[in-house]
């Protein structure tokens, strides 16, 4: 689709791991987001908004181990599909708010969404991605034992539940969201990178996992013929020799170099980012990297990272 942006908002989009957490401050975050992206309407783009989920699912999970005394635990495709409800809701208000404000009314809608995965994704058999609160280690190890979870240790500061990170195949509602923008309606949807599921001869059934939203923010932007696909981070672009005195922008990558820096860097940082933004690239689209402040800027070739098909 011309004129079409799928932008992807990262988890400090909306609850920065510097905040102290409450959804007034996630409101206040989410305003100055959503401003760009009235903007970019206004201009008559087209628009659909992914978000990811952290650590708000996170504070989900939490709150199903607090009360699991009391309350059964629900599966984490269910905390996944409260995270897509709640951000959406968050988001699909406050932009809904900045499109009357600016003259520029739209209808705006939330979409659970399912993302399926193969079964026999090699991650199924080596969970990584670590959820949920921290543990002493003698503290999970019983849990894991209880509950038939797969524990490690995190970065030194305490024992997690680790979960598989499959990769994205199909984004299930692919068709409704696409009704939906040709009807003029702005999307919210593949949330937390979707909930991962399975086709068993037609029926669909949950996978305790979790997708990277960046990776199925790029499936989808391929699917839909995307023009452009923007991912809104921590950083205002991305950068060689980040976090040292001789630290410079990259303005432009071609998919190549995006993909082979990519895989230098860890999973699930700006290493996805990049390698998500090299296949949204290959497919013909332009991808862009920087803050949720600076979309508009971005947009319009000021600042950001841009990876193209060849640079």
């Amino acid at each position: 689709m011309k004129s079409l942006d799928i932008i992807a908002l990262g988890g400090n989009a909306i609850l920065p791991v510097t905040s102290a957490g409450t959804i007034f401050e996630q409101f206040s975050i989410t305003r100055a987001t959503m401003a760009g992206i009235a903007e970019l309407v206004g201009r008559g783009r087209h628009v659909v908004v992914t978000h990811g989920n952290g650590p708000i699912v996170g504070n989900i999970v939490l709150r199903n181990e607090a009360a699991r005394d009391k309350i059964p635990p629900m599966p984490l495709g269910i905390c996944v599909a409260d995270s897509q409800g709640g951000i959406g809701y968050m988001v699909q208000q406050v932009l809904r708010n900045a499109l009357v404000s600016a003259g520029t009314p739209r209808d705006v809608v939330t979409l659970v969404t399912q993302v399926r995965i193969s079964p026999d994704d090699p991650s199924l058999e080596n969970p990584t991605k670590p959820i949920g609160p921290f543990y002493s280690r003698d503290e999970a190890k019983r849990i894991a034992r209880d509950e038939g979870w797969v524990v490690a240790e995190d970065s030194k500061r305490g024992w997690r539940r680790v979960v598989p990170s499959p990769h994205p195949l199909e984004i299930i509602e692919l068709n409704v969201i696409r009704r939906l923008i040709e009807a003029g309606c702005i999307v919210v949807t593949v949330g937390g990178g979707g909930i991962p599921v399975v086709d068993n001869g037609g029926r669909l059934d949950g996978v305790e996992a979790v997708i990277d939203k960046d990776h199925a923010t790029a499936v989808l932007a391929c699917d839909l013929g995307a023009e452009r696909m923007i991912v809104a981070t921590d950083v205002d672009a991305v950068y060689r020799d980040f976090g040292t005195p001789d630290a410079v922008p990259i303005r432009q990558l071609s998919a190549a170099e995006a993909e082979s820096l990519g895989d230098a860097l860890p999973s699930g940082s700006m290493g996805s980012k990049l390698k998500a933004a090299a296949v949204f690239a290959r497919s013909g689209g332009e991808a862009v990297i920087t803050r949720p402040e600076s979309i508009v800027a971005a947009a319009d070739g000021e600042t950001g990272t841009r990876i193209l098909a060849t640079a």
